[in-house]
């Protein structure tokens, strides 16, 4: 039953994000990116200012996240496969990119502030690679960057501490001064993702 919910955030955000495309494509003649991209989407309308707490229990916001190229993904440090998955796939590809002489860091978002403090996803983060980030907050502000990056996720039903949640697992590529350019499935490899992320850092060069 889990799977057949993620199964169904992850159409209704697609579906969503498919929809995006044809307003921002409707809105520009041209796309800088548009030779980096593998049938996906991009531009302003997903992303923005976002007010959080990091792993030393400090506000931040968008522009100290984004200081260099993100792999950004919003997952729970309670997750038992999913998260631990992607964040691990997201990691080598910084590892990848880094190997080839491009700096670009991991960075996690909480869906799951209750038990996500900013100690466990500081741990959490470090334990995964020593350039992600990991992030937290209220859940006023896990919902405004939820929303502003058209996510999904729900808390299931339980009777104690031990829930799961349901959320989309998109990985979203954010540059600097720029924002959000592309998104990644969870079919994308750890080197495709590393190639296309080379391609939009290439792009964005002055």
């Amino acid at each position: 039953m889990t799977r057949l919910y993620a199964g169904a955030a992850v159409l209704a955000v697609a579906g969503l994000l498919g929809g995006t495309w044809w307003a921002i494509q409707s809105a520009r003649g041209d796309d800088a990116f548009a030779e980096c991209r593998v049938g996906s989407i991009g531009g302003g309308a997903i992303g923005g200012p976002l007010s959080l707490v990091n792993g030393e229990g400090q506000p931040v916001t968008d522009i100290e996240i984004f200081t260099k190229p993100t792999l950004l993904y919003f997952g729970y440090t309670f997750c038992p496969d999913v998260c631990p998955m992607d964040n691990a796939r997201n990691a080598e590809a910084v590892d990848i990119l880094e190997e080839n002489g491009l700096d670009v860091q991991p960075a996690f978002i909480s869906i799951d502030p209750a038990r996500d403090t900013p100690e466990v996803v500081r741990d959490f983060a470090a334990n995964l690679h020593p350039k992600m980030i990991g992030l937290t907050g209220s859940e006023d502000q896990i919902k405004a960057a939820s929303q502003a990056y058209k996510t999904y996720f729900k808390k299931q039903d339980s009777q104690d501490g031990f829930y799961l949640m349901d959320h989309s697992t998109f990985t979203y590529l954010v540059l600097p001064q720029i924002g959000f350019v592309e998104f990644f499935k969870r079919d994308d490899t750890a080197a495709d993702m590393a190639e296309r992320t080379a391609c939009f850092i290439e792009k964005a060069k002055p």
